[in-house]
C-alpha cells in the first residue's frame, strides 16, 4: 500500500471550501440560464425550508403510525398530511409518498405486483420509453434489479404514441407462444400524447394483465387537469415522480385503489426501502399544498408554453417531432437534429451558451447507427422556466436563441450574453404562497 506523503496529501479545508465553492457557482450559473430539462424543476422557497428540516436526520421506517423508531410523532402527523394532499390532489384512495424515486416507486409496483421473471409490456427507449421500464441486457431497472422479461408495446411513430390494435395483437400473440404478460406499464420519458389507457385497460385486464401508468413526467398536468386521468381510464396504479411537472422535491409516490393499498405497503417498507427521506416528504407535503392552489394555472400555462415553444422552433427551420400533431400536448418537445449534428454535440454546445437542455435517442436512431451518447435528438421541457414566470413571448426568444446555436452556428459565448440578459427578469418562484425570496439564492445556514 502505498503512504500518503505530504505532496500527495489532501488538504481538508482546502477540499471543504472547493465543495462550497461549487456549490455557489452552481446556484449563480442557474441564476444567468434557461433550464429546459423535462425532468427539472425549481421547488418554491417553502419547499425547499421544508427540506432543510431536521427531519432529513430522522428515521421511522414503517407506516405511519407503525413506526419501528420512537420520535416519529410529528413526522407522523406530517406524512400522514402528505398522503391526504395526495389523494385530494389526484382524486385516488391510496397514496404511498414513501417511494424516494421514480424509479424506486416503479419497483415498488414491480415487487407488489410481478415475480421476477415475469413479463411486462412497456415502450421502447427510442420510442419514448424510460430506463426503468428497460431489458436486462440494457441495465434497465425492470429486468436488471426485478428479473422481469420486457416485451415492447406496438408504435405508431406517426401518431407518436401506442398503436392500440397492434398491441391487442402482440399480447394474444405472446399468449399463444406462452409468455403471459403480468403488467403493462404505461407512460414514458419522452411523452407528448396522452397514451390509450381507455382503449386498451379493459382487454388487458380480461387477460389478467395488472395496469399501471408511469406519471413521472406528467403527474403535474394530471394533478392540474390538464392532461389525462389514467386512474379514471382504467389504471390500476399509478407511479409518480414530484419533481417534474410537480414542483416538489426530488421523490416518488405510488398511487391505487384501497384494494391494492396492502400490496403496496409491503412492497415499499420493508420490500424497496428502510428509512424514506423525511425532509422529503415533508417537501412532498408543502409542494401538493401549493399545487392543490396553484397547479391549475401553473399547468395550462406550461403545455401552452411547450406548444409555442415548438411553433417557435419549427418557424426557425428546426425539425421539431409531431409537428403535424401540434408538437405536443404535454410539458415537453423533442427536436430532430440530424440534419445539424448529433444530439450530444448540440447539447454541450447549448450548454455553453447556458441553455440547459438533454439529448435524447428518437425513432430511427438504433438503426441509423446512433446510440444514446451521440442521438439524434434534443429533448425540452418547460416545466421550470414556466415556474419563473416565462409565457408564450418568452417561448419566442428562447426559441431564437437556440436557433442561433444549432442552425446558424453563431459562437455560444455571444449568445450567452444576450441568455444571461433575458433571464435577469426572471428570477423568481411563481405559482407558490411565498415568492419573494429569488429562485436560486444560496442558503448559507453555517453563519
Amino acid at each position: 500500500m502505498m503512504e500518503a506523503t505530504d505532496e500527495n496529501k489532501l488538504d481538508p479545508k482546502s477540499m471543504y471550501d472547493l465543495i462550497f465553492k461549487d456549490l455557489h457557482d452552481h446556484q449563480d450559473w442557474f441564476c444567468n440560464s434557461i433550464p429546459l430539462i423535462a425532468s427539472e424543476n425549481v421547488p418554491s422557497p417553502a419547499v425547499r425550508e421544508a427540506t432543510l428540516s431536521d427531519f432529513g436526520n430522522r428515521y421511522a421506517e414503517g407506516w405511519a403510525g407503525e413506526r419501528v423508531y420512537a420520535g416519529c410523532v410529528y413526522i407522523d402527523k406530517v406524512e400522514l398530511l402528505c398522503m391526504q394532499l395526495a389523494r385530494e390532489l389526484f382524486n385516488v384512495e391510496f397514496a404511498d409518498v414513501r417511494p424516494v424515486s421514480g424509479v424506486c416507486a416503479n419497483l415498488t409496483v414491480y415487487s407488489a405486483f410481478t415475480d421476477p421473471g415475469d413479463t411486462i409490456l412497456a415502450l421502447a427507449i427510442p420510442n419514448g420509453g424510460h430506463i426503468s421500464t428497460g431489458r436486462k441486457e440494457f441495465n434497465g431497472t425492470a429486468g436488471l434489479v426485478h428479473g422481469l422479461e420486457v416485451e415492447y408495446f406496438a408504435f405508431d411513430k406517426d401518431n407518436w404514441n401506442i398503436d392500440v390494435d397492434k398491441t391487442k395483437e402482440k399480447v394474444k400473440k405472446l399468449k399463444s407462444e406462452g409468455k403471459k404478460v403480468k403488467l403493462a406499464m404505461f407512460g414514458g420519458s419522452l411523452f407528448f400524447f396522452p397514451h390509450p389507457i381507455r382503449e386498451l385497460a379493459d382487454f388487458l385486464k380480461s387477460e389478467g394483465i395488472f395496469v399501471c401508468y408511469d406519471s413521472a413526467h406528467v403527474s403535474g398536468l394530471i394533478a392540474g387537469g390538464q392532461f389525462q386521468q389514467p386512474l379514471a381510464e382504467g389504471a390500476e396504479a399509478m407511479t409518480l415522480s414530484t419533481h417534474k411537472t410537480l414542483f416538489g422535491p426530488q421523490g416518488g409516490t405510488v398511487l391505487s385503489w384501497s384494494k391494492y393499498a396492502d400490496k403496496i405497503k409491503v412492497a415499499a417498507f420493508p420490500g424497496t426501502a428502510s428509512n424514506h427521506h423525511l425532509h422529503h416528504v415533508a417537501g412532498k407535503a408543502v409542494a401538493f399544498a401549493e399545487f392543490l392552489q396553484f397547479g391549475q394555472a401553473y399547468s395550462k400555462q406550461v403545455i401552452s408554453n411547450a406548444q409555442a415553444l415548438g411553433k417557435a422552433l419549427s418557424d426557425e427551420g428546426l425539425d421539431v417531432l409531431a409537428a403535424n400533431l401540434g408538437y405536443t400536448k404535454s410539458h415537453q418537445i423533442g427536436i430532430d437534429v440530424t440534419k445539424y449534428n448529433d444530439g450530444g454535440t448540440l447539447e454541450k454546445e447549448l450548454e455553453n451558451a447556458n441553455i440547459i437542455v438533454n439529448r435524447q435517442l428518437i425513432p430511427g436512431d438504433i438503426k441509423a447507427g446512433r446510440h444514446y451518447m451521440h442521438p439524434g435528438g434534443l429533448r425540452l421541457g418547460t416545466s421550470e422556466v414556466t415556474r419563473l414566470g416565462m409565457k408564450e413571448d418568452e417561448m419566442k426568444e428562447i426559441g431564437s436563441l437556440m436557433a442561433r446555436i444549432i442552425v446558424k452556428k453563431e459562437d455560444p459565448a455571444k449568445v450567452r450574453e444576450d441568455v444571461e440578459h433575458m433571464r435577469s427578469s426572471y428570477q423568481k418562484v411563481h405559482y407558490a404562497f411565498e415568492t419573494n425570496t429569488l429562485a436560486y439564492k444560496y442558503v448559507n445556514v453555517r453563519t
